[in-house]
């Protein structure tokens, strides 16, 4: 399967569209279980691949979160054209590349959902040396030999649900990476300060979701956010499941709640 092949679009009917942003290292196949229950309450949705993801660590290497964040904006741009009003939402960096993109074009998204935010890997179920290493991620940027460290996902790939993890655990062939090298969090992190330098200013409406359980991001992530971002928000918990709440067992219920946030009148009526 090719990039070009990876990014997906289902055409709705009720005028609206729906950005889905995968996560770090993944690929817009994550998205389709969202994906599907969104298309049944009539959103057009499109699930674009990230730069620099879909092929191989060095190919993922050579890229930084600004061409991440090109991608989302070339997709919002795609959507707008074939739509009436264009929301988004995204896992983990995804969500937080959403909000930038609200953030700098606020007339393009009328409202943004983040699933399972997360500044840095500090969940119940993350080894030690990846918490010990988190903290000093912006020095280590300087180390030649980090580009050369991969990491790789824990034993439950952040799903709680054993099919439903086997089934991701498949996707290698979709272009999710099996291992990312250590310029992967440096850039994340990097990311997630810029979104926190610009989360007072942020106006556009967001929702927040996470799970109490998460595996990888403490839930103290989500509340951040709820605490320092400037527009009307939302946050609310999801139950039964761990990092990877878009395909975890609460999935109908992330979408659910995503539609019914996106319908409400702070975000539907938005200019």
């Amino acid at each position: 399967m090719t990039p070009d092949e990876m990014s997906f679009f289902l055409e709705g009917t009720n005028g609206r569209g729906v950005l889905l942003v995968h996560g770090l290292t993944g690929a817009p196949a994550e998205m389709r279980l969202v994906a599907r229950h969104l298309h049944r309450r009539g959103y057009s949705v499109y699930a674009p691949l990230l730069a620099g993801h879909g092929a191989d660590v060095d190919t993922f290497r050579r890229s930084h979160w600004q061409d991440w964040l090109e991608s989302v904006q070339e997709g919002t741009e795609l959507l707008r054209s074939r739509t009436d009003a264009v929301f988004a939402a995204g896992i983990c960096v995804g969500g937080k590349l959403a909000m930038l993109a609200a953030d700098r074009s606020p007339e393009e998204l009328k409202a943004v959902a983040i699933y399972s935010p997360c500044f840095g890997y500090d969940g119940w179920n993350v080894p030690v040396s990846y918490q010990l290493l988190s903290p000093h991620v912006g020095w280590l940027a300087h180390v030649p030999f980090l580009d050369r460290l991969n990491f790789r996902e824990t034993s439950s790939l952040g799903i709680k649900d054993e099919r439903l993890r086997q089934k991701i655990g498949a996707m290698a062939t979709e272009g999710v990476l099996e291992s990312f090298p250590g310029t992967g969090i440096v850039e994340m992190r990097r990311l997630g300060n810029a979104l926190k330098h610009r989360l007072p200013h942020l106006q556009t409406p967001t929702l927040i979701l996470h799970a109490l359980e998460d595996d990888l991001s403490n839930p103290r992530h989500a509340r951040y956010i709820s605490a320092n971002i400037g527009g009307p928000h939302e946050l609310r918990w999801i139950k039964d499941s761990y990092h990877m709440i878009h395909v975890d067992r609460q999935h109908r219920q992330v979408a659910d709640f995503t539609a019914e946030f996106f319908e409400a009148p702070h975000a539907s009526t938005r200019c």
